[in-house]
């Protein structure tokens, strides 16, 4: 079971006072990597008795941890900022009912949901998790170099900057989800139907689909101002009426950034070798980036 899978599970049975807990523990993991438990009444305002209620709840719904070393402190799990976000979209009118998962990966969970009106949406919660915080500190451009940097702080400034960019795109009529809201470590889309182009054997055009990824990769550079960054066969999603999606944009940079050309250069190649290799395709490296430039 996911963590949204937990959140989703037992956000019904959390009460103000419980989120006013996780709510506290959030702030204060930006200045402790565990919040000492005798900080805790004094930030919540709830007496002791009351503190230890909802910390035992938490702590049995897998939404905090309790740690014991040379003090005793808390921590937020994944389960709990998740909890988190979904409060905030439902108190935004934006979230009804979390369904089914449409994709699950090493850095996001992205599920199939509802809107108080019935609209379906998609919800993805970025996890750019505590086993790679290394990595995504050394890799992300939006990891700033602070001296402690929780895995919230990271997931957040992914969707935030996630978020931004498919607003760029999106209204240059580039073919990627709708944005629709962003809170904490969670974008809120439309609904994204289909499944990753690497999945597929067999499509219809190759060509024309080819032709479609490149036209829409163009649109983001010279319209936008906007690189991927790092575009693949596994963030296209070729829906049922066989065009294109381009999803996964926390890794994007503008067109004045120092890497732009590297990156746009490399997200243009890995397309068309995928092409050429899987579908045969006669098109070059060189005659799709002078188109994508031009």
């Amino acid at each position: 079971m996911s963590s949204a899978d937990v959140a989703a599970k037992v956000f019904r049975q959390l009460q103000p006072e419980d989120f006013r807990v996780l709510q506290v523990i959030e702030a204060a993991m930006a200045r402790h990597r565990y919040i000492p438990e005798d900080e805790l009444p004094k930030l919540t305002k709830l007496n002791k008795r009351e503190l230890d209620f909802r910390l035992s709840r938490l702590t049995e719904f897998k939404l905090a941890e309790r740690w014991v070393g040379p003090y005793t402190g808390y921590v937020l799990y994944t389960a709990g900022y998740d909890c988190l976000a979904i409060n905030a979209l439902v108190k935004a009118g934006i979230l009804e009912a979390l369904g089914k998962p449409l994709g699950v990966g090493k850095e996001s969970d992205v599920y199939d949901a509802l809107t108080p009106k019935g609209d379906r949406i998609a919800v993805k919660f970025l996890r750019l998790g505590r086993t790679s915080f290394r990595s995504t500190r050394r890799s992300r451009g939006y990891v700033a170099q602070r001296h402690h940097i929780s895995w919230l702080y990271q997931s957040r400034l992914a969707a935030e900057k996630e978020f931004k960019a498919l607003k760029l795109v999106h209204s240059c009529r580039v073919a990627v989800p709708r944005p629709i809201f962003q809170n904490r470590h969670v974008v809120v889309m439309g609904m994204i139907e289909g499944a990753e182009l690497a999945e597929f054997s067999e499509i219809q055009n190759p060509k024309q689909t080819l032709k479609e990824i490149l036209s829409n990769t163009r649109k983001a550079y010279i319209k936008a101002g906007v690189v991927h960054g790092d575009l693949s066969e596994f963030n296209i999603i070729m829906q049922p009426n066989w065009h294109i999606l381009i999803i996964d944009w926390p890794q994007y940079v503008e067109r004045d950034h120092p890497s732009a050309e590297r990156l746009l250069e490399r997200d243009v190649k890995n397309i068309v070798q995928f092409f050429k290799r899987k579908f045969k395709t006669a098109n070059t490296l060189e005659e799709a980036l002078i188109y994508v430039k031009s």
